[in-house]
């Protein structure tokens, strides 16, 4: 039987699909991008639709339930997208800063 949140999590993950979709024919997403968040969102509409495929995994770890498994797995989520984050941004500063200071020296000349 299909609970309300399953079909939540469907919608959601067909949404995340187009989104990607539409990303990549804007030429936003790399073609290797789109293959990689299209899996990542088939996996999440499998596990939606059918949580006992995680029931190994959870069982092996010592979670107590499916879900104590997602809230820590949502969390390292977030974390590494954080990170990720953090680098890009850090990495656009410097070049930021490169274009800034090679514009400023030629204007001084």
């Amino acid at each position: 039987m299909i609970l309300g949140i399953q079909i939540l999590g469907l919608l959601f993950g067909i949404f995340m699909i187009y989104t990607s979709f539409v990303h990549f024919k804007r030429n936003e997403f790399s073609a290797k991008a789109f293959g990689v968040w299209t899996a990542l969102w088939v996996v999440f509409i499998l596990i939606t639709l059918f949580p006992a495929l995680v029931d190994p995994i959870v069982g092996g770890l010592d979670f107590a339930r499916r879900m104590d498994f997602y809230i820590v797995l949502g969390f390292m989520f977030l974390i590494g997208v954080v990170f990720l984050n953090y680098t890009l941004l850090r990495k656009n500063q410097k070049k930021l800063e490169e274009v800034v200071r090679k514009t400023a020296f030629e204007r001084k000349k």
